[in-house]
């Protein structure tokens, strides 16, 4: 009889444990149907891909870095890297999963176009705009070159072929019926184009910043510095033939020696995220950045409010920003 109640008991144990397992083996980490809109399936660490250490994206993306650190159950750590194009082909690899990208690229890697021809990215979607992003088109007041036409058979830096810059130069010569081979391009970063004008080894360099930018900076230290102006209706010209354009100006007294403004063009900066991440942690790593905008020291800081975090945005909401924004109204 005993060992028929033992018989009994065990059969009874090893049906619990077949039951307790069919419930919960395949959950690993999410709510057993594979989603992790939970966040179980979020990392506890975060890469923000930034961009040069000579730039406004890698000094600003420390600071945005910290606010989240401080706010959330996540951990970010902001890298440098070469900015928009690679960023975003780092988020769609995941190799990241947040980075800076100018929203004219982004545009343009959701369409396929450009330097992301017939592979448009599918898993890079937006927390928010931050600010405006000024090309500058920076020389000496040395060099004899006052406009956009004069760059013409000069060494000009361009910025990497498919960043943001280099676009953006491509962009700017175009409407000033011009194109890369009227100038002798150059692929270089922020820190080598000023230091290149400094040096005397390029003429010109197109940088597309949030101003004031660190190189531009060091730059106006060393020599007397010019910033080319694009003349109102090739601006105008601009803006219609590429909607993510708007009119900007660098007000005198930006740069040493800069003592008049300056009209120009600009784009926006945005923070995107991957879509494999949470609603619950990008809500939170949202509410993170803008709640505590105010605690940035960076000068751009001031342009990272709530009432303009849509401006400029062409790509969808990650959910987790679609539900801040809707909490706070903002359309």
């Amino acid at each position: 009889m005993k060992k028929k109640w033992f018989s009994q008991l065990a059969i009874l144990v090893a049906l619990v444990l077949l039951l307790l397992a069919a419930c919960g083996g395949d959950d690993e980490g999410s709510n057993g149907d594979g989603d992790t809109s939970e966040g179980g399936g979020d990392p506890e660490m975060l890469t923000l891909v930034t961009g040069g250490t000579s730039g406004t994206y890698y000094p600003l993306g420390g600071e945005m870095a910290t606010n989240i650190n401080n706010n959330t159950d996540v951990q970010v750590d902001a890298i440098s890297s070469n900015a928009s194009a690679e960023n975003v082909l780092a988020i769609e690899n995941g190799e990241a999963q947040l980075g800076f990208i100018q929203t004219d690229v982004i545009a343009h890697a959701v369409e396929g176009i450009n330097a992301f021809d017939g592979e448009p990215v599918e898993k890079v979607q937006a927390i928010g705009s931050l600010y405006p992003e000024t090309i500058q088109i920076v020389t000496t007041t040395d060099s004899g070159i006052s406009s956009v036409e004069d760059l013409a058979g000069k060494k000009v830096s361009v910025g990497a072929p498919g960043s943001g810059t280099y676009i953006n130069a491509e962009q700017i010569l175009e409407i000033h019926g011009m194109s890369m081979d009227d100038v002798e391009a150059q692929n270089l970063d922020f820190g080598e184009s000023t230091g290149g004008i400094q040096d005397g080894n390029i003429d010109a360099a197109f940088i597309t910043s949030g101003t004031p930018t660190g190189a531009v900076e060091g730059l106006a230290a060393s020599v007397d510095i010019s910033i080319v102006p694009i003349a109102e209706d090739k601006v105008e010209e601009l803006v219609e033939a590429y909607p993510y354009y708007a009119s900007d100006v660098i007000t005198g007294g930006t740069y040493g020696g800069l003592d008049e403004d300056v009209q120009t063009v600009a784009v926006l900066a945005m923070l995107a995220v991957s879509s494999d991440l949470s609603e619950e942690l990008v809500y939170d790593m949202t509410k993170a950045i803008y709640d505590n905008a105010d605690k940035i020291s960076h000068a751009k800081g001031e342009f990272i409010t709530i009432d303009s975090a849509l401006d400029g945005i062409g790509i969808d909401l990650h959910p987790g920003a679609q539900k801040y924004f809707d909490e706070q109204g903002v359309e």
